[in-house]
């Protein structure tokens, strides 16, 4: 016998907007607050206790999850992942929120299309390469990338 699915619409609910925001259908955002001036692209997902800094860009097909903030004048780059779940117990931690980790992105952070953005913190004038994976917090402001992001150059 068939059975029919559950099915979910992609929405925008209990957002805090701030001014002049530009956004892109389709996208699911909730319970989530978008500062000033920002843009958010299509199949964006901003899950909810997210905060968006003034002035930031979120490209197409990007993913942040809970626990994530987001410093001003940042550019998140298309299909880039942010992980609050580190599995580890073994694998995904699924209700236990006990287990999850958070992020935070200072000022001015660039980070490029693909980057895997793990709980870890990145201060202000930060560029991360495009697919790069971030398993450590980064201090010192400059270029990083590579799978582990590695320290690059200072920006000049």
């Amino acid at each position: 016998m068939a059975h029919q699915p559950k099915i979910f619409t992609a929405s925008i609910r209990d957002v805090v907007f701030g001014e002049n925001v530009k956004l892109v259908e389709p996208c699911n955002l909730y319970e989530c607050t978008i500062g000033n001036n920002c843009f958010i692209g299509p199949f964006v997902e901003i899950q909810k206790d997210v905060v968006v800094g003034d002035n930031s860009r979120i490209q197409s097909h990007s993913f942040i999850c809970e626990l994530v903030t987001i410093g001003n004048n940042c550019f998140i780059g298309h299909g880039v992942m942010f992980i609050n779940d580190l599995f580890s117990n073994g694998g995904p931690a699924g209700g236990d929120k006990s287990l999850w980790k958070q992020t935070k992105i200072g000022n001015h952070v660039s980070i490029g299309s693909n980057a895997t953005i793990l709980p870890v913190e990145i201060c202000d004038h930060v560029v991360i390469g495009a697919g790069a994976v971030v398993t450590k917090s980064i201090t010192k402001p400059g270029i990083y990338a590579g799978n582990p992001a590695k320290f690059i150059r200072e920006i000049k």
